[in-house]
């Protein structure tokens, strides 16, 4: 694993409305990223489907390119090279094969070589009260794999969106020994609204770690309607600092070392312990479903 050190570094999320045309989004991107630098950025975060936002499956997959082709990906390696900056893309809507996507993202290092990347686990299905419908599985595989990643300043953990109604791969990152959790995320307005801030400063608390969520924001070209409100919150659960509705840039100093003294003072991953939970519904001596906290 490399070293770490606590000296402080400014981190930045870069807030979008992503639209139809990758060529339009990656412009948009690459803008704020650069003001991102200019003010000071050592670590950029995009959000979620940087490249493209498209519901239609026809013309979503005329759209997508390959990991090893996709123009996007080459220009932000070429970006974060020319800005020399890690530069971690929420992710990219990527063709896996004919019939089916995959929902990734990249932390780029300043070389521009790629340090990691991540596929969305949990697939966003949902049909809400307001007559909105998502089927993310549709169109999208699921990753597999938690994904853990070495910065400068400390290990950090990818998830992406609806990942963060799932606690427990929080904690796993978490006990893997992350100190920044990254939630890139295109949340929509009614959701967004209920729970993104509530979630977000939980998943924080929990884990004492540091959360970086770069949000999508605003009404898209395809009609949709995201919350926005791109958040940077210590393991404290304080807000940092906050993004409105609209495309623009936030940033924060961190302090790695406030990871290990929110740790300490309230050591939780130390006390996780192992418990079973028993349905009686099947019988007394059957045991329905083992948990692991620890």
């Amino acid at each position: 694993m490399t070293e770490t050190h606590v000296t402080p570094f400014t981190a930045a999320l870069v807030q979008m409305r992503t639209g139809l045309h990758p060529a339009d989004n990656l412009e948009q991107a690459v803008r704020l990223i650069r003001e991102a630098k200019d003010k000071g950025a050592d670590y950029v975060l995009t959000p979620e489907v940087t490249n493209v936002m498209q519901e239609n499956r026809k013309a979503l997959f005329e759209l997508l390119a390959s990991e090893e082709d996709d123009a996007s990906l080459k220009a932000f390696r070429a970006l974060a090279h020319d800005l020399n900056i890690h530069l971690h893309i929420g992710s990219l809507a990527l063709k896996a094969s004919p019939e089916r996507a995959v929902n990734r993202s990249f932390l780029i290092a300043p070389s521009g070589d790629i340090l990691a990347s991540y596929d969305k686990i949990h697939m966003f299905d949902i049909d809400l009260e307001n007559g909105e419908s998502y089927r993310e599985s549709a169109n999208y595989q699921p990753g597999e794999t938690a994904v853990i990643a070495d910065l400068p300043w400390g290990r950090i953990g990818l998830t992406i969106c609806y990942d963060l109604r799932f606690p427990a791969l929080y904690r796993a990152l978490a006990e893997a020994g992350a100190s920044f959790i990254t939630v890139p995320a295109a949340f929509t307005q009614k959701t967004g609204a209920a729970h993104w801030h509530t979630l977000l400063r939980a998943r924080a608390i929990e884990n004492g770690c540091f959360i970086f969520a770069a949000a999508q924001g605003g009404v898209h070209e395809n009609k949709r309607e995201t919350f926005g409100h791109s958040l940077i919150i210590d393991p404290w659960g304080t807000v940092l600092a906050e993004g409105g509705s609209e495309p623009g840039v936030v940033l924060a100093q961190i302090d790695p070392a406030k990871v290990e003294s929110v740790r300490k003072s309230i050591p939780s991953l130390q006390h996780g312990r192992r418990f079973t939970v028993r349905d009686p519904r099947l019988g007394p001596d059957q045991l329905h479903l083992v948990r692991s906290s620890a």
